[in-house]
């Protein structure tokens, strides 16, 4: 009993052991790469003014996310991508 409860407590430690290592060694190849290739940021084209929502679509808009978030929401602002 008394091998078993130690071989138990060994074995435990040693794979905490392992997984603070496994964490550790991932942050430190996190910020590695993140110093060496820095996400590079995505620019948006600007819509053409003939690009314009209509208005009854907007109203469509309006409706339906008052609709779903039951009157609270509201719609600031509408984009083509």
């Amino acid at each position: 009993m008394e091998i078993g409860l130690t071989l138990m407590i060994v074995g435990m430690v040693t794979v905490f052991v392992v997984l603070l290592i496994i964490i550790n060694l991932s942050k430190l190849l996190i910020g590695i790469v993140n110093k060496v290739a820095p996400e590079e940021e995505v620019k948006h084209k600007a819509a053409p003014a003939s690009a314009a929502i209509p208005q009854d679509i907007m109203e469509v808009i309006r409706q339906t996310v008052a609709q779903v978030t039951g009157g609270k929401g509201t719609v600031a602002n509408v984009e083509k991508l």
